[in-house]
């Protein structure tokens, strides 16, 4: 099977990864010490719950705005320690650089499988 073959189909299993990294996302803020502010937690919560439910509806029915979405929502979350003030938060800040970078190239990913496909081919997807 050629790598462009491979990447270049939506998966399922890239579904099952994105509702993985919801649920790390989630869980982020206790991966370390529990941060100071009540406000990254419940910016880990919501994004977390928002990358989970978006994987979800990706698995049940598939539309471009789900993977749209999921792109805003990592780069949001690399974006939050500077928002939200802790960047000084090294382990944190790193968690969230890096799961969204990984929701943003699973997003990317998922985006570019599905651009040239027309509503009745997403439509299909699971089927």
């Amino acid at each position: 099977m050629s790598i462009t073959r491979f990447f270049g189909t939506h998966r399922t299993w890239e579904d099952w990864c994105g509702m993985a990294l919801g649920v790390m996302i989630l869980l982020s803020p206790w991966f370390t010490t529990r941060p100071d502010h009540n406000e990254v937690i419940v910016n880990a919560l919501c994004v977390g719950i928002l990358v989970f439910g978006l994987s979800q509806l990706e698995y049940l029915a598939l539309q471009r705005w789900e993977e749209a979405g999921a792109l805003a929502l990592g780069f949001w979350l690399i974006a939050s320690p500077f928002i939200f003030n802790y960047a000084g938060a090294d382990a944190l800040r790193y968690w969230h650089f890096v799961l969204g970078g990984l929701v943003a190239a699973l997003a990317l990913l998922q985006l570019w499988q599905d651009w040239l496909r027309s509503d009745q081919e997403l439509a299909r997807h699971n089927k």
